[in-house]
């Protein structure tokens, strides 16, 4: 087996996890405040990668926290969480995955419009046609339109904006360090989220308890086997297999909540899923390209000099 034919199952089988993981808020949102269910994911991360973090030498404070690529990151992190939260506790689950596939053509148009990069007629009809697909799973103005589900498009623009400006981040900021400090901005915004909606915590039961255990296990463990999937396999060939999780949240919204998958929803998801797969295979491709010209040019530097 080849390394990307073994990062992709790995990362298949992290895009499982993190449909799970999808399931379980939706299951903790549903009978416990909001806020209460985000503040604990926030917790668990701090205390893990914060943890690590600590005993790997490194130190949670430090200036990098206050460069503005950090602040921003951090700040869309917690936007995310709190939209996300929100879309799975008021939503089905169908429609918040599929209107979350769009994150790769968020950060397509983000990157043309903020940081000038250049999107040519094929990755620009593909954002297009993307954004189309997501118009048809939302239904604006027909009768099967949710206005909660606008929170999953709030989800998916701000974790776009956070990728975006992950890319601005200082280099010398270790990863450890970067997760401990967007899952504190979780933390923060589950105060402020519990502030403006009223929300007090309560005591869970057992049964949720349990729940939220679990919700926890599996988000470190897709997040370990997304890190592994990564270094092991090439992003170009990997890009296609992260719209499994989309498989995946569709099938456990049948099975555990009963949904009925509408033909708008699933054609809506197909474009989506389609148009961004073109638009992550378009911009690694054209990555390769430029990395051979550079590689060429480097090549033939000492020839010139000579």
């Amino acid at each position: 087996m080849t390394d990307n034919l073994r990062a992709a199952a790995i990362l298949t089988l992290a895009m499982l996890v993190f449909a799970v993981e999808d399931v379980l808020i939706k299951l903790l949102a549903s009978a416990l405040p909001f806020a209460e269910v985000l503040g604990v994911i926030g917790l668990a991360g701090i205390l893990v990668f914060g943890g690590l973090l600590r005993l790997r030498g490194g130190r949670f404070w430090t200036r990098d926290l206050l460069a503005p690529a950090v602040v921003l990151r951090n700040a869309t992190e917690g936007i995310t969480s709190v939209a996300v939260v929100l879309a799975l506790g008021l939503t089905e689950l169908s429609v918040t995955a599929a209107i979350m596939q769009a994150v790769p053509l968020f950060i397509a148009l983000g990157a043309a419009v903020w940081l000038n990069e250049p999107v040519g007629w094929r990755r620009g009809s593909a954002i297009v046609v993307g954004f189309l697909g997501v118009l048809l799973v939302l239904r604006p103005g027909l009768a099967g339109f949710q206005p909660a589900s606008l929170w999953a498009l709030v989800a998916a623009i701000a974790l776009a904006a956070r990728d975006l400006a992950t890319r601005r981040v200082p280099a010398g900021m270790s990863s450890l360090q970067l997760s401990a400090g967007a899952f504190a901005a979780v933390v923060v915004a589950a105060v402020l989220m519990g502030f403006l909606l009223g929300e007090r915590p309560i005591a869970p039961t057992a049964l949720q308890a349990a729940l939220g255990l679990a919700c926890i296990v599996v988000s470190i463990a897709g997040y370990a086997l997304l890190v592994a999937a990564t270094r092991i396999g090439e992003a170009s060939a990997l890009a296609p297999v992260r719209y499994a999780r989309l498989v995946f949240a569709l099938i456990l919204a049948v099975i555990v909540f009963g949904e009925r998958l509408d033909l708008a929803t699933l054609a809506g998801s197909a474009i989506i899923v389609g148009s961004g797969a073109y638009t992550l295979w378009r911009e690694a491709r054209l990555a390769r390209r430029r990395s051979e010209t550079a590689n060429m040019v480097n090549a033939a530097a000492p020839l010139e000099r000579g």
